[in-house]
């Protein structure tokens, strides 16, 4: 005498259901996470790509960056053109200070 094989058969199909359903959430959330460290990771190396200089044109010149003028001044600085004073009256006109 059979009992109740309906209510069996989806006890065990609603379990197979949830396992499956369970399982395919999982492998999603896995596969974003490792999209987001994909993406983190190309984030970091562009970030640490060295910057490629800007082109001079020939019409207008390349605005000078601080570091470029602080080595000018060094330069010249070592070179005797400026004394001590004057190096350091224009590092501090420079750096604003």
């Amino acid at each position: 005498m059979r009992r109740r094989p309906l209510l069996r058969a989806a006890a065990v199909g609603g379990g197979a259901y949830l396992a499956g359903k369970r399982r395919a959430q999982q492998q999603a959330d896995r596969q974003y996470q490792d999209a987001a460290q994909d993406q983190r990771i190309s984030d970091l190396e562009q970030q640490q790509a060295p910057v490629p200089a800007p082109r001079d044109s020939g019409d207008q010149p390349a605005a000078p960056t601080m570091a470029g003028q602080l080595n000018q001044l060094a330069d010249l600085h070592q070179q005797g053109v400026l004394s001590d004073d004057e190096f350091a009256a224009a590092k501090a006109k420079l750096l604003g200070t």
